[in-house]
């Protein structure tokens, strides 16, 4: 029987994997294969049985947690039996294998009912933790639901949502995991299928630049009889190249460059085989859109836009270009080093544990090997935790709670149903030991490892929510100052020129108003509360006689809903990178309408960077500006990895000083793509923001960003539509040989690069849902 895929090529690039998008077509065409590979992937004597009938099978245990399993149920079931489960918030149906790895094996098979299941699938190895990139049960079907059975075969060459491999390991356990609001369904025959044949097939054929089609396969398919044409006439092919990204050994690209440039017109890709139903791929190539470069015309771009929060080790951050690497989040707001305990608040149940990464002192040392900056964020509250077990709110003693941690039964949420807190505040002595600026100064001074930034703990304004057990009462104006002064100072004395970031707002709102309400607002002047922070940093920074802010820090996430992730949400998603830059956008969220709880000058369009360049011009002068925290709002679908290619090309081209993405963008994912594409293996965008000219700009759809350095020019095209390819004129382009990196497009695919040859400027092509990166060689 034979086995996806080519073999796997010799590594040239590390970690080289595919994504795949979840439009239509693609969602079809993928369907169709799933179910041409189960047929093919019948069970045959070698493959192992997981469950058929009333039990595990042999050699398998249940790892369960949090969940009501019956493995007898006969409410739905095929055969005599199923599975029925019903897992609490974040908890699984979890099968481990005492019959040692199934690592030779070629995927997992299993029948699944269920309506709205926001299953995460994992395989994982109990001899080591190891676990495999989260695997969405959406992306492999959308059409499951509660009356009937839909069997799903998960490729282990070929992992949906991702195109990587599993790849080596103990692999000995299989996790379904729910998602924040649980999940009820039923599950039958499951097998580890030994061997799994896919036929043949060419997943896309598109037009991309001026004269090249990508052409995307799986399988040994049969080039002999494509054939291209543009307006009926028949173009040649004059050149063939292949590329098969490391890891991802059941796809491969051929870039077939063609003899004549695009044009306007109809484009025809005929692959000369029946290919699934679906012999031909067609485009309808627009008129073109005017587009020149100016690259005397720059500014520089920081580096240190390119971060993301808790980079996964060394090689994650050389493999994605990571220039700045943050430790923080609410968790870090209790970490205590003596111990390296933290508490993550309400965010897991007020419990103690130990910090995950656990030493923020080994951690800053590792990162900085690697490559990339340090921000460190220093707790700045009176309290941190004082041990790995203990938690705030025992059911035992405040009973009627909303709920409890599904591995811990007796530690409570801290609030009742209704949504109000749990009283009495718990003595904070119970769970956490004090902290001070004095104890803080001896652990900085103390550090082997120097971070480059610290920055003074993490949504300070909010820690009568998230932190309501060590600090119940809302934190004002004057408090928040005094321990940002203080905790800074301390800083500061600990650690020579280190440059310390604050606040790290938490959102729009608290931009402005702090958690006392309005009447704080009316004792500090009706002064909204961050242009009335950079005023007294400036004051303190003559009394002090040292800067004490080295960057304004915030936190943006986006306010509109896109949870639906429907096609109107996705577009959503995709135009609402304006609010980082626009001047005229309206946001299409509660912030857009009036009237606005700030002073601020068109209070209902955000243009988030350019705004705070103007405060800070105002109020404090030479401040940088952060974003420690920003989300596409969806790390799973193409659309997110498209919004944060738009995101980073904005950020550089609106002089954003740093951001880090919170919070660990899978590097197979989405949002790791983004990454990758502006600065992967070595390979960076450009050290100097060029000037940009459209003729039509339409931010909606299209984002475009050119950078020069020693005289090259490098480009990043976004084309955010679902299904038309969009085109230019770039003027001022240079003719030459360009390194090609793209990801999206018709297939899913990600990961796939070149190099080609621009002859000419008057017609170049981005296809649908595609970012495109061209660097001149």
């Amino acid at each position: 029987m034979a086995v996806i895929g080519s073999p796997r090529p010799t590594p040239t690039e590390r970690g080289q994997q595919i994504y795949r998008d979840s439009a239509a077509d693609t969602h079809n065409m993928r369907t169709l294969l799933l179910q041409l590979a189960w047929l093919a992937a019948c069970v045959i004597a070698d493959d192992i049985t997981v469950y058929t009938d009333n039990a595990l099978a042999a050699e398998w245990e249940d790892w369960s947690w949090g969940s009501t399993i019956n493995y007898a149920a006969t409410d739905l079931f095929e055969g005599s039996s199923s599975i029925s489960v019903n897992s609490a918030a974040w908890s699984a149906l979890s099968v481990k294998y005492d019959g040692g790895p199934f690592s030779s094996y070629q995927g997992l098979r299993f029948d699944i009912a269920g309506d709205g299941l926001d299953l995460t699938i994992t395989i994982s190895s109990s001899v080591d933790g190891t676990t495999s990139p989260n695997i969405l049960l959406t992306d492999m079907s959308s059409t499951i639901n509660s009356t009937a059975f839909t069997s799903l075969l998960l490729n282990f060459n070929d992992l949906p949502g991702l195109g990587s491999a599993l790849g080596n390991g103990t692999w000995d356990r299989i996790s379904w995991q729910a998602g924040a609001n649980g999940d009820v369904y039923h599950i039958d025959n499951i097998f580890i299928v030994q061997q799994i044949i896919v036929p043949p097939l060419f997943l896309s054929a598109e037009p991309l630049a001026a004269n090249t089609i990508a052409v995307t396969t799986q399988g040994a398919v049969d080039f002999s009889g494509l054939t291209v044409s543009l307006n009926g006439k028949t173009i040649d092919i004059v050149n063939t190249t292949s590329y098969i990204p490391v890891g991802t050994p059941a796809n491969n690209i051929t870039y077939l460059t063609l003899a004549q440039n695009f044009a306007q017109g109809t484009l025809v890709i005929d692959t000369g085989v029946p290919n699934g139903g679906n012999q031909t791929f067609s485009f309808t190539l627009p008129k073109v859109q005017y587009l020149s470069f100016v690259q005397d015309v720059n500014h520089p771009i920081s580096p240190d836009i390119y971060g993301v929060n808790f980079p996964v080790d060394g090689p994650y951050i050389q493999d994605l270009g990571v220039t700045m690497s943050r430790w923080g989040g609410n968790a870090v707001t209790a970490y205590n080093p003596a111990g390296q305990f933290t508490n993550a608040g309400n965010d897991w149940y007020f419990e103690n544990r130990v910090a995950s990464p656990p030493d923020a002192d080994d951690w800053v040392g590792w990162v900085e090997g690697a490559g990339s900056k340090a921000l460190l964020t220093v707790p700045a509250l009176d309290w941190v935790s004082k041990d790995a077990t203990s938690y705030s709110y025992p059911i035992s003693e405040y009973p009627l709670q909303s709920g409890s941690d599904p591995f811990l039964a007796n530690a409570g949420s801290g609030l009742f149903p209704n949504g109000s807190y749990v009283l009495p505040v718990p003595d904070p002595s119970t769970v956490y030991t004090p902290w001070n600026t004095t104890m803080a100064k001896a652990w900085l001074s103390g550090l082997a490892n120097k971070p480059t930034l610290v920055a003074i703990d993490n949504e300070i304004e909010i820690t009568s929510n998230t932190h309501q057990d060590m600090h119940p009462v809302p934190m004002s104006y004057d408090e928040e100052l005094s321990r940002m002064l203080n905790f800074s100072i301390a800083a500061k004395e600990a650690i020579p020129g280190v440059q310390v970031a604050m606040p790290s707002t938490c959102n729009w709102w608290y931009y402005w108003t702090s958690d006392v309400g309005f009447s704080d607002n009316a004792a500090h002047d009706n002064i909204d509360f961050l242009p009335w922070f950079l005023t007294q940093m400036a004051a303190a920074e003559k009394t002090q006689g040292q800067r004490l802010l080295d960057y304004l820090d915030i936190h943006y996430y986006y306010a509109p809903d896109t949870s639906a992730n429907d096609d109107a949400a996705k577009a959503l998603r995709l135009r609402m990178t304006r609010s980082l830059w626009d001047t005229t956008y309206v946001d299409e969220s509660w912030i857009g309408v009036p009237p606005q709880q700030n002073q601020q000058w068109d209070n209902t369009i955000v243009q988030l960077i350019p705004r705070f360049r103007t405060l800070i011009d105002i109020n404090y002068p030479g401040t940088k500006l952060s974003l420690s925290e920003f989300s596409s709002t969806n790390d799973n679908d193409i659309t997110g990895g498209l919004a944060t290619v738009d995101m980073l090309g904005i950020f550089g081209q609106q002089h954003l000083d740093s951001a880090t993405y919170w919070a660990t963008p899978d590097e197979l994912g989405p949002i790791g793509l983004a990454y990758w594409l502006y600065r992967g293996f070595g390979v960076h965008f450009g050290a100097n923001s060029a000037q940009v000219n459209m003729a039509t700009p339409n931010p909606d759809t299209q984002g475009v960003y050119a950078a020069t350095e020693n005289g090259k020019l490098s480009l990043v095209i976004v084309n955010k539509n679902p299904d038309t390819p969009i085109t230019f004129e770039l003027d001022n382009m240079p003719f030459g040989s360009y390194f090609v990196r793209h990801f999206g497009g018709q297939a899913g695919v990600a990961k796939w690069q070149t190099t080609m040859e621009i002859n000419s400027i008057d017609y170049i092509v981005v296809p649908a849902y595609t970012a495109v990166f061209m660097l001149q060689n």
